[in-house]
C-alpha cells in the first residue's frame, strides 16, 4: 500500500518537474529528481502526520487523557459505522477480483499513526491488532520516515536484488546492524526470507538437512539418494517427520500446514503428511489456584511427546525435529510455564531431535523481552528460530551445525529484502533509545490488571485472563459472542483480534502505553455495561 501511495504521488509531480529535468544532464537528472520527488512525497506525509484532532470520549479517566503530541493522536474519532460506506464499496469491487471475504475495512495509511489506524471514511480507531502483530513501533514513525528521506538509502528501496546470488555491497553490514545485533544465544547464521511461511519451510528443510547428513556421518551423497530423490522416492527422500502440537500454527505452505493445528479451515482439501501431533497443555486459570493440577496437564503432554517419537521411530518416520511457539498465537493463546519449555528441550536433547521454536508473532519485544523464549532462562534455547511480523523481514536463526554443506540448498529468488533490514535497524535503535521492552512489559501489567479487574465485573462474559507483557487475551463464552464484542469494539474506536475458537487478543504496537491501556479499558468497560 505504503509503495502504491509513494508511487501516484511521484506520477502526479513528475509532470509539474519536467523542466527541471530538461536543463540537467541524462545521469544527473534522474538522481535528483528521484530524490526530490520522494523528499516531496515524504514531507507531505509527515506535514499530514503532523495534525492532531481532538475526539470527544465520555468517560475517559485522566491517565487515559495523555498524548504524545509529536507522534500519537489523542483518541478515537468515529464518523460512522466500521465498514462504512466507502469500505463497503470497495469491498464490492475486490470481492469481483478476488475472493474477498476476510476484509474488515480498507484503511488510510497516509493518515494513520502511531496506535492509531485511520480507515477510508475517516474512522479513527486505537488499534490493538497492529495488522495482525506485525507493526513494531507504530504507524509512520517519524525515524522510519526519516530513514526514507536520505539519499542514500534510495537504491535500496528501488533496486531489490537476487540476494542469494548477487547481494548489495553493504549486505554484510546491513545485517550486523540489523539482526545479528538481536541474535538469540548460541544462534550465529542467519537467513532472511519474506513472510512466516516460508521461514518455517525452509527452517525445516535445514532441519532434514542436517538430520540426513547426521545419520550418513557427514560422508558423501550416494548414487541412489541422487536418483530417488528425483521420484520423491527414499533414501533420497527420507521419511522424516517434524512434531507439532494441536493449536499451533506455522504457516499455509505444504509442510508449515501439516505442523498446523488451528483452525479447519486452514488445512481443508489439501493433502498433508503424515507427521506427529502431540497434546499442547490446557492450563486453568488462575494460575496461582492451580498449581498442581496445571503441573499434572504438562507432565501428561510431555510424557505423551517422548511416546509420539518412540512410535514413529518404529514406524520408520524418525521425528528429526519440533517445533513449538513459546505461545500459541493464533491457536487461542494458548500459555505453559517457562518449566514446560525447559523439560521439552530436554527431550530434544534426549531424542537427538532438531529444537524449532517460532517466534513468527512473540518475537519482537511484545513480551517485554525481545525473544519470549528468553523468559525460559536457557542457555541453550533452540537450535533453530524463525521470526517475522514485528521483526520487518522473515528468517531464521541457526546453529552453525545446521549450515547447509552446500549452495542453493536454502534457496529462492529473494531471500528476504535489504530494505526491511535497514528498517530493523532502525527500528531496534527506537526499542533500545526509547526503552520499549521496559514499556511493553509496564503497559501490559497495566493492561492485564485491567483484563482480570473486567473478568471479575463481568464473569459471564470474561474468562481466563492471560498474557504476558502486552501480549495478552481473554476468553469469551463461545464464537458469537466474541465476534460481537470485536465489532461493538470496532465501532467504538478499537480495533481487536481473534484467536482460537473464542478469545480476544491483544496485539498492540510496541509504543502502546499505560494511557492507551487505560482508554482501551474504558471503552470496553461500557461495551460490557451495556452488553445484552
Amino acid at each position: 500500500e505504503e509503495e502504491e501511495g509513494a508511487g501516484r504521488c511521484l506520477t502526479a509531480v513528475v509532470g509539474r518537474d519536467r523542466r527541471i529535468r530538461a536543463g540537467l544532464s541524462q545521469s544527473r537528472a534522474k538522481n535528483k529528481m528521484a530524490l526530490m520527488l520522494l523528499s516531496r512525497h515524504l514531507g507531505c506525509l509527515l506535514q499530514q502526520n503532523s495534525r492532531i484532532f481532538v475526539a470527544g470520549h465520555r468517560g475517559i479517566s485522566q491517565a487515559a487523557a495523555k498524548i504524545d503530541v509529536e507522534f500519537d493522536y489523542d483518541g478515537p474519532l468515529m464518523k460512522t459505522e466500521v465498514p462504512g460506506p466507502k469500505s463497503r464499496e470497495l469491498m464490492k469491487q475486490l470481492n469481483g477480483i478476488q475472493n474477498a471475504e476476510a476484509v474488515h475495512f480498507f484503511c488510510n495509511y497516509e493518515e494513520s499513526r502511531g496506535n492509531y489506524l485511520v480507515d477510508v471514511d475517516g474512522n479513527r480507531m486505537l488499534d490493538l491488532y497492529s495488522q495482525i502483530s506485525s507493526i513494531p513501533i507504530g504507524y509512520s514513525h517519524p525515524s522510519l520516515i526519516k530513514l526514507l528521506q536520505q539519499p542514500q538509502n534510495l537504491s535500496t528501496f528501488i533496486n531489490r536484488p537476487a540476494l542469494g546470488i548477487l547481494p548489495p555491497e553493504n549486505f554484510v553490514e546491513r545485517l550486523k546492524e540489523s539482526l545479528l545485533t538481536v541474535a538469540p544465544k548460541g544462534l550465529s547464521q542467519v537467513v532472511t526470507m519474506s513472510c512466516g511461511s516460508c521461514s518455517n519451510e525452509n527452517a525445516f528443510k535445514t532441519i532434514f538437512m542436517w538430520y540426513r547428513n547426521k545419520e550418513r556421518g557427514h560422508n558423501s551423497v550416494t548414487k541412489e539418494e541422487l536418483e530417488t530423490c528425483m521420484i520423491n522416492q527414499p533414501p533420497g527422500c527420507p521419511e522424516y517427520s517434524m512434531l507439532s502440537f494441536m493449536g499451533g500454527f506455522h504457516g499455509r505452505t505444504m509442510g508449515c500446514l501439516a505442523a498446523t493445528h488451528s483452525k479447519a479451515i486452514h488445512k481443508l482439501d489439501i493433502p498433508s503428511f503424515d507427521w506427529p501431533i502431540a497434546p499442547f497443555p490446557r492450563l486453568k486459570y488462575p494460575l496461582e489456584e492451580f498449581v498442581k493440577e496445571n503441573e499434572q496437564e504438562e507432565a501428561r503432554c510431555l510424557e505423551e511427546v517422548e511416546d509420539l517419537i518412540v512410535k514413529y521411530r518404529k514406524k520408520k518416520k524418525v521425528v528429526a525435529g519440533i517445533i513449538v511457539e513459546p505461545i500459541q498465537s493464533e491457536g487461542g493463546d494458548n500459555h505453559a510455564s517457562d518449566d514446560f519449555f525447559r523439560k521439552l528441550r530436554d527431550i530434544t536433547r534426549k531424542h537427538g531431535c532438531g529444537f524449532l521454536v517460532d517466534e513468527v508473532q512473540t518475537g519482537g519485544g511484545c513480551t517485554g523481552k525481545f525473544w519470549a523464549h528468553e523468559h525460559w532462562g536457557l542457555e541453550d534455547p533452540a537450535d533453530v528460530l524463525t521470526f517475522s511480523k514485528k521483526m520487518m523481514t522473515g528468517g531464521f536463526f541457526h546453529k552453525e551445525e545446521f549450515r547447509p554443506n552446500a549452495p542453493y540448498r536454502i534457496f529462492n529468488t529473494w531471500l528476504g529484502d535489504p530494505s526491511k533490514n535497514l528498517m530493523l535497524a532502525e527500528v531496534i535503535n527506537v526499542i533500545k533509545r526509547e526503552d520499549l521492552l521496559s514499556n511493553a512489559s509496564h503497559a501490559g501489567k497495566v493492561l492485564l490488571a485491567g483484563l482480570l479487574d473486567l473478568q471479575s465485573r463481568y464473569p459471564h462474559l470474561i474468562s481466563r485472563a492471560r498474557g504476558r507483557g502486552t501480549f495478552c487475551s481473554f476468553d469469551t463464552p463461545n464464537d458469537a459472542i466474541r465476534n460481537k464484542l470485536i465489532l461493538l469494539a470496532r465501532n467504538k474506536g478499537v480495533v481487536l483480534g481473534g484467536s482460537g475458537s473464542r478469545s480476544i487478543r491483544f496485539r498492540p504496537t510496541l509504543v502502546f502505553r499505560d494511557h492507551h491501556a487505560h482508554l482501551f479499558l474504558n471503552i470496553f468497560s461500557d461495551i460490557l455495561a451495556d452488553y445484552k
